[in-house]
This record gives structure tokens, C-alpha cells and sequence, in this order.
């Protein structure tokens, strides 16, 4: 069986690179701090948009949809799910606010990460799954581009699941309690540790992207409350694969390698950190209109930006409005349509 020894195995991530990467976490997050403190009516905007795209994009890197318009509903417990997928949404709704709300009283043992799991089912009892570790031996596999599966990763069998969760979780909450590690380290050696025990039947990822959060905040980096990282792990879950695929070698003898893992944790970190100081700008520091906002992202971003993009910048700005400030920006000459139908993008027009 895999041994967990954090504190051993974070002493090899001090790269260069990696130090990097930790002081830019550090400096964000002493801006974020002020910001917080300081912009709480605008926040809330960003809070509860966070928390739609959270919900939606780890559901929908796990094959798991619905309208969004139903999402919506969902999110505001303005209706009650309708089929199976909407039940594992409305879970992970109720566990992501539990964790908003009660993260410094959630240490991650064994037995709350159960419970975790438990809640993530509670509207789906038929399945089973909930709050229970694996009965059978599962794998991780992939599709190749004619549809053919080949495994691409055992994790613990079943019958070791409870022991291997147990020791994990109790040599990392000594780690983090002893106070003598970077937990930005920590963190993603526990989640890749927690990806390779792989200890349900289903919903692993999003339990991994829930304790990510948790464990975040726990840290006392709270950016992704208000900037979804779930979204932008499905952005680059291309990458997330081969880092996870990586690193997940050679994992049962003990001698797998945590820095790629580490280092895309981290980026992704600092990328959600970009997004909110960017964010904040526009929300508060000019009280701009909302065509303004539009026209202003257009003309700061290099190269072009479709509308999607515009609306995952801007989250709070409707799709009528965005569309309305890009059909006026068009005519007005001050930025280029490129490409046409769901190809289309927009260039700020240099004079």
C-alpha cells in the first residue's frame, strides 16, 4: 500500500518554480483580503454566480447536465429535481454550501468525508452510493478515438479502501495541524493521494474538486468562493488528465512524482486569483455601465475573445445586454467581427 508521508514528500516540491508560484499565491492573497473586506455589497454578485458555475461545471466534467434555466431553479430551491441527474446537481448544491458555510469547523477525517459523499447522494438513495466506500474494485479508464476503453489507472482495491482512507486522512491532518509544511503543498498531494485511493463508486471528481475548495478556504484562500475553480479545471481538464495521469504513476509503490500535480494546483490558484482582482476592477473601482464594461474587456484583451468568453468574464452582465454592446461596438467600427456562427469573435479595432 501506498505510504502517506506528507511532510517527507513536500520537501522535494521546493522547486524553484514551485517557490515562485507560492509567493505569487501569497501576494494575491493579501490583496483578496482587502478587497473582501472592503467590497462586500459587490461581492455578493460574484458569490452566488460562483456558485452556478461550480455546481454546473463539476457536474458537466462528469457527463452530468441539465438546461440552465433548471440549473438555476436548482441552485435558488425553487423546484425539486426531476430525473437522476438533476438530483446529483441539487447534491452538490447542498454540500458546496455546506462547505461555503461551515469550513472552518470541517476537518477532513475519514468519516466527514463519508458524510460529504452522503449529502452528495441524498437526493439519489436508489443508487446506494452514498457515504460508502467501494464494494467491488473499480479502475480509471479512457476512451481512445474509436471508442475502445483500456485502464489507465488501478486505484486501491476494495477490500484496502477503508484502512488506505484512514491512514491517509490521519498522517495529512497531522501534517497540517504540526504547522511545519506549506499546506498549498499539502493540499494537492492530498487530492491526487485521494484521486488514487479512489474510494466510491461514483463521484470521486467532484468530491475531490469539494474538498479542493474546502480545503482552500481552510488555508485562508477564499478566492474560490467568488471565482469558480471548477470552471476553470474544465476548462484545462486536458491538462488536468496528463498531470493526473503523470503523477499517478508508479503511486502504490510510493514513488510516484506530486510536482506536476502540485504546480497545476497552484496555477490554477493564481489563474482564479487573476480573474477575481480583474473582476473587482470592473464591479467597483469605476462605475462604468455595463456596455462600457463589455467594450473595455474587448479593447484590454490581445487577440480576440468570443462571447462566451465575455459572459464567463462578466458573469453578471445578461446575454441580451453583452449582445446588444457587441452589435453597437460592431457598427460603431471600434472592434471586428471574425468568423461566423458558434465561431464567432470580436477584435478591438487599433486606429
Amino acid at each position: 500500500m501506498h505510504i502517506f508521508e506528507y511532510d517527507e514528500n513536500a520537501k522535494k516540491l521546493l522547486t524553484p518554480e514551485i517557490v515562485a508560484l507560492l509567493s505569487s499565491a501569497y501576494e494575491h492573497k493579501g490583496r483578496q483580503q482587502l478587497f473582501v473586506e472592503a467590497k462586500q455589497d459587490e461581492l455578493a454578485s460574484l458569490l452566488e454566480i460562483a456558485k452556478i458555475q461550480s455546481t454546473k461545471s463539476s457536474n458537466r466534467i462528469e457527463g452530468i447536465f441539465t438546461t440552465d434555466k433548471r440549473l438555476e431553479e436548482l441552485m435558488k430551491q425553487k423546484t425539486q429535481p426531476k430525473n437522476r441527474n438533476e438530483e446529483e446537481i441539487s447534491g452538490y448544491r447542498d454540500v458546496l454550501n455546506t462547505i461555503h458555510e461551515n469550513y472552518d469547523f470541517i476537518s477532513p477525517s475519514s468519516n466527514i468525508i463519508k458524510q460529504l459523499h452522503r449529502d452528495l447522494y441524498s437526493y439519489n438513495k436508489s443508487s446506494g452510493y452514498g457515504g460508502k466506500y467501494k464494494t467491488s474494485d473499480n479502475i480509471i479508464a479512457e476512451t481512445d478515438s474509436f471508442g475502445n476503453q483500456k485502464m489507465r489507472f488501478k486505484p486501491v482495491p476494495a477490500f484496502e479502501t477503508e484502512e488506505a482512507m484512514r491512514q491517509m486522512c490521519e498522517a495529512f491532518i497531522a501534517a497540517w495541524n504540526e504547522n511545519k509544511t506549506e499546506k498549498l503543498l499539502l493540499i494537492p498531494m492530498f487530492i491526487l493521494d485521494f484521486l488514487c485511493v479512489h474510494p466510491f463508486e461514483d463521484g470521486n471528481g467532484r468530491m475531490s474538486r469539494l474538498l479542493s475548495l474546502l480545503l482552500f478556504y481552510r488555508a485562508g484562500f477564499i478566492v474560490g468562493k467568488y471565482i469558480s475553480i471548477e470552471l476553470l479545471i474544465e476548462q484545462t481538464k486536458g491538462t488536468y488528465y496528463e498531470v493526473l495521469q503523470d503523477c499517478s504513476a508508479n503511486w502504490h509503490e510510493s514513488k510516484n512524482l506530486y510536482i506536476p500535480f502540485v504546480k497545476y494546483y497552484l496555477g490554477l490558484l493564481i489563474k482564479a486569483s487573476n480573474e477575481f482582482e480583474s473582476r473587482v476592477k470592473y464591479l467597483s473601482s469605476e462605475k462604468i455601465s455595463k456596455p462600457e464594461r463589455v467594450k473595455r474587456l474587448i479593447q484590454n484583451t490581445v487577440g480576440k475573445i468570443n462571447k462566451k468568453q465575455i459572459l464567463e468574464k462578466c458573469p453578471d452582465i445578461s446575454t441580451k445586454t453583452v449582445e446588444r454592446a457587441l452589435a453597437d461596438l460592431v457598427k460603431s467600427g471600434l472592434i471586428e467581427k471574425v468568423g461566423s456562427g458558434p465561431a464567432t469573435s470580436y477584435v478591438w479595432v487599433e486606429k
